[in-house]
């Protein structure tokens, strides 16, 4: 844009995300795009967040954002209501009154390519990318991603290595398998990953990393040496791709776009019993 070219319209930022990340690449259950706002409104300003709650509301209307880019539904779960005493009723009366559109960008961007994913691999030095999961339509998409560290880690050293590239959080990082093994080929899937545990099998990587691993699932998974596991924060997986939606808003658009460290994983406190030994990776 030249500087006296008008500024984008939320019309516009909408379409080049649409083209972006296009919404029949969604699940069926899912539901992204343009949640609220008004289409002609000028964009100056854009806050890309991993959940649109309380706290990153408060962000956009500090900052004068006039469009939220979120990964995560606001009304992904169907409401009879938006009255202003509910919880997603205040999030919309807010986000109205202060003029701020919000978009969403959901299992479309799961897939994409680059997507979600891509963004959790690079911040572990992964390379020669390809698909867990690829998509029927090629072109790279698909859930998760594969890709081969620089040097061979084992699983206790690796597990530090993801705690340090990936963003802090309360939970931390939490591996299972044996500390000595060998890992070289890895696997991530960006958010909740353990409806992917055989497709890792499958691929014969040597570690899969995702969140919310429930103890059942990854029990059974090990038992049939399946790879190792590292169970990270949900939006720590999904925290990196806001750096890389900023990055390509800026090419796109003449807008200034900030990236939210608002910390939402709903866990906030990490303790061990007197009565345990802390294990270090």
């Amino acid at each position: 844009m030249t500087d006296n070219a008008a500024p984008p319209t939320v019309l516009d930022v909408v379409n080049a995300l649409d083209r972006r990340y296009p919404r029949d690449w969604a699940e069926s259950w899912d539901r992204v795009g343009l949640v609220l706002g008004d289409l002609d409104h000028a964009v100056s300003r854009v806050l890309c967040v991993v959940d649109c709650v309380p706290e990153t509301v408060d962000q956009a209307l500090a900052e004068g954002a006039d469009l939220i880019v979120a990964h995560h539904p606001l009304l992904l779960k169907p409401v009879s209501t938006i009255a202003p005493d509910t919880y997603k009723g205040r999030i919309i009366h807010r986000l109205i009154r202060g003029d701020v559109a919000l978009y969403a960008a959901h299992t479309n961007a799961d897939v994409a390519n680059p997507g979600v994913s891509d963004a959790l691999a690079r911040r572990l030095d992964l390379g020669d990318l390809r698909p867990l999961v690829p998509a029927a339509t090629g072109g790279g998409r698909g859930i998760g991603r594969i890709g081969e560290l620089p040097e061979p880690m084992d699983l206790a050293e690796f597990t530090g290595f993801a705690a340090s590239r990936l963003p802090a959080t309360a939970a931390g990082v939490r591996a299972a398998g044996d500390p000595a093994r060998t890992i070289r080929t890895v696997a991530v899937c960006g958010g909740a990953g353990d409806s992917f545990l055989s497709d890792a099998t499958r691929a014969g990587v040597d570690a899969y990393v995702c969140a919310d691993l429930r103890h059942h699932p990854a029990s059974e998974h090990l038992a049939e040496d399946g790879p190792a596991l590292l169970d990270v924060a949900h939006w720590a997986t999904e925290r990196p791709w806001l750096d890389e939606v900023a990055e390509w808003l800026r090419g796109e658009f003449d807008v200034a776009v900030t990236v939210s460290d608002v910390d939402t994983d709903p866990w906030t406190v990490h303790a061990f019993s007197s009565s345990e030994k802390e294990t270090q990776p």
